[in-house]
């Protein structure tokens, strides 16, 4: 992988978002159908927020899974907004920055998943998922080299 090449040849462009007044069912819904776990809070085309997977799960923490219970649960769901649990405070970065300032923001905060944003309009994402995906796309020139001492 070459760190010096733009965030947008590794950034997802094919975006699922939630608006900051959507519920939190929309939110667990949107979940439980998507293999994705960093959900972008737009309004007007505009990132105001984002809401991790694992965010989400401490939110709904406390919620029983009795049967009796899920009504209950399902309306606390329904009443609690978007805007109620995102993380508001972002890191950004535009398309044409290097993968390398993505790799820094990660190893220096807890984030996991940075919005890409051109003219303040969301276009993208880039995780580290991404960046671990793209590392392990690559081909050593040399297999011989990598592979010959496994025994």
């Amino acid at each position: 992988m070459n760190a010096y090449a733009p965030i947008s040849t590794i950034m997802s462009t094919d975006l699922v978002t939630v608006g900051p007044e959507d519920s939190l069912l929309t939110v667990k819904k949107i979940f439980d159908s998507h293999k994705f776990h960093h959900l972008p809070v737009v309004q007007f085309r505009k990132i105001v927020g984002i809401i991790s997977k694992v965010d989400f799960e401490h939110f709904t923490g406390g919620l029983s899974h009795a049967a009796d219970d899920r009504f209950i649960d399902e309306k606390r769901l329904e009443r609690t907004k978007a805007k109620d649990i995102m993380t508001k405070g972002l890191g950004k970065l535009e398309p044409d920055d290097r993968i390398n300032v993505a790799l820094e923001i990660f190893s220096k905060n807890w984030f996991h998943a940075l919005p890409v944003v051109q003219h303040e309009e969301l276009v993208g994402i880039v995780t580290t998922q991404d960046v671990i995906r793209k590392i392990l796309e690559e081909k050593p020139k040399e297999p011989h080299m990598v592979y010959d001492n496994l025994d």
